[in-house]
């Protein structure tokens, strides 16, 4: 299960490099919760970019046939959840991103920055 998690992660990371996210972060919590193996989150630039970036991970995905369990937040909202059960996308846009600082928040789990 945790290759397959971790696939998953990978997968979703490449989706989002497709459509130029920006600071890409892996997050592996396998080790400190039962919520999630991993979390990705990016930065989008623009409502049209977060809702870029939702289309190319939930249509990528489930044409890897990993449907996405729920999605919460939408383009024009400056966060974008996408939950896939083992792994859960977060798309920010900038300013959410610092006021919720999910890399604080979790900052005990293995972090891994993606590059372009």
């Amino acid at each position: 299960m945790d290759n397959d998690s971790l696939q998953l992660a990978d997968l979703s990371v490449q989706l989002l490099k497709s459509k130029k996210a920006t600071d890409i972060l892996k997050m592996d919590l396998r080790e400190l919760t039962d919520i999630a193996d991993y979390f990705v989150i990016c930065t989008a630039e623009s409502d049209l970019h977060a809702e870029a970036l939702c289309d190319a991970v939930t249509e990528g995905m489930e044409k890897a046939g990993y449907p996405a369990w729920h999605i919460e937040g939408d383009a024009d909202q400056s966060w974008v959840l996408i939950d896939f059960v083992d792994v859960v996308v977060h798309i920010f846009q900038r300013d959410t991103r610092q006021f919720y600082a999910l890399e604080r928040l979790w900052g005990d789990a293995k972090i891994e920055e993606v590059s372009p």
